[in-house]
This record gives C-alpha cells, structure tokens and sequence, in this order.
C-alpha cells in the first residue's frame, strides 16, 4: 500500500545520524517488545507479511516519531486486538496496574478461540521455498516495473514504479510473493529479479551521474519492456 512507512527515494528527512558505539537496545522496554515479537511469531497467530503490513495501518505521525520498536509494539497490540486474542481494555488496564505499581491482573482466555487449535494456526513461514519455478525473464532482459498501486500490502516500492531496467540476477528458487501471504491469500511463489536502473531512470536530472541502482522484484511486479 502506499504510506509514510514506505520512505525510499524521498527527500526532506535530513542527514543519516550514525550513532558511535551504539547499543543493541536504547530501552529495556525495546528488548521486551523484541523477546514478546519472537514468542508470538511462534504461535501461529499471523506470518510475516500481515505483521508488516499492520505497522502500515499506523498513523503517519506515530510512524516517524515511535520508533522501531514502537512499531512492532503497536503491530503486537492491534494484532492480538483484532484477532481476540487480548482486548484493548485489558491493554490499557495492564498499563494502569503497572503504572501504579501494582502486581498485573491475570487475563481470563477461557471463553476465547485460544489457545489456537494446530489446524488454526498460520504458519509463519520462510521467504524461500524448494520449488522449482520456472523464470519468465532472463539476466539481460529489460523490464518496465508495473505501476501497481495497491490498497493492501505490497513489497513493491514506490520510486521504481514505472521504471525500466535490466535483469541482472534471476533468482530462481521459489520465493513468496509478501502482497497476497500478507492477506492470508496464498503463498503465490514465483521468481525475484534483481534489476539494475540508471540512478536518471529513477530521479531523472536530480541523479549522480554514472549511479546504478539495483532492487529485488518479484515476477509479478515485472513485465517485458519491449
């Protein structure tokens, strides 16, 4: 889809600060998100991609100033939310006791779907599978990226929407396709490209000149040039 989380290409967000020595978490509360996101991707709740995409549903301003760690907290919390799991009261009661140091209430889960049967569970799944697929285009073929404006999620980003390029590595394995997995509409396992463009092709006279960039496609993001 697109949205603030999707920044590449974009200007205006002023110089990349690199941190010296910087530590793993700047918060002990960035490595409970970080330890509570791993436990959960176990549960078979929801995979991957329909993670990423919930941080999407954020709000432009939440995005830019929670943080990393605030967006999986928020993708965590709307998740469980939405699926039954936990209830905002109950979020927001936790928080209370907390804030307050109390002792957190006990959550009662005998009347919800939980926990997931192994049959109900969605697997989280890897990026890559052992299939064969067979390649529609070639290393050297040129492509034109489609303009594909999505309501939902997508792995397509927006600067090369449009653009011709050259295949330049096929990988050949069967990968995922992230827009469809996202929405639990299938795995869709097809080809990623690696497709070189002129820095011209993308930013036009704003680019350096003699600066190539190379982007990892899927199939269904590609078609001939020609």
């Amino acid at each position: 889809m697109n949205g603030i989380h999707d920044m590449g290409g974009l200007h205006g967000f002023g110089k990349v600060e690199i941190e010296p020595n910087e530590p793993v978490f700047h918060g002990r509360w960035e490595g409970r998100v970080y330890a509570m996101t791993q436990v959960l991707d176990t549960k078979g709740i929801y995979n991957l991609d329909e993670h990423r995409h919930e941080i999407e549903l954020m709000d432009a301003a939440s995005y830019l100033t929670d943080g990393y760690y605030g967006r999986w907290l928020f993708a965590m919390e709307s998740i469980l939310t939405r699926k039954g799991v936990i209830s905002r009261d109950e979020v927001d009661q936790r928080v209370a006791d907390l804030e307050e140091s109390k002792q957190a209430r006990p959550v009662e889960t005998k009347d919800r779907n939980w926990p997931l049967q192994d049959e109900q569970r969605i697997p989280w799944g890897a990026w890559r599978k052992d299939v064969a697929v067979s390649p529609k285009f070639q290393v050297g073929d040129r492509v034109t990226v489609q303009n594909h404006q999505p309501a939902g999620h997508t792995r397509l980003t927006h600067f090369v929407r449009s653009k011709t390029g050259t295949i330049t590595i096929v990988n050949a394995r069967a990968w995922v396709l992230p827009d469809t997995r996202a929405h639990n509409a299938g795995e869709n396992l097809q080809p990623v490209y690696n497709v070189t463009f002129s820095a011209t092709e993308i930013w036009g006279d704003a680019a350096e000149p003699n600066v190539e960039i190379k982007v990892d496609l899927s199939e269904d993001y590609l078609e001939r040039a020609d």
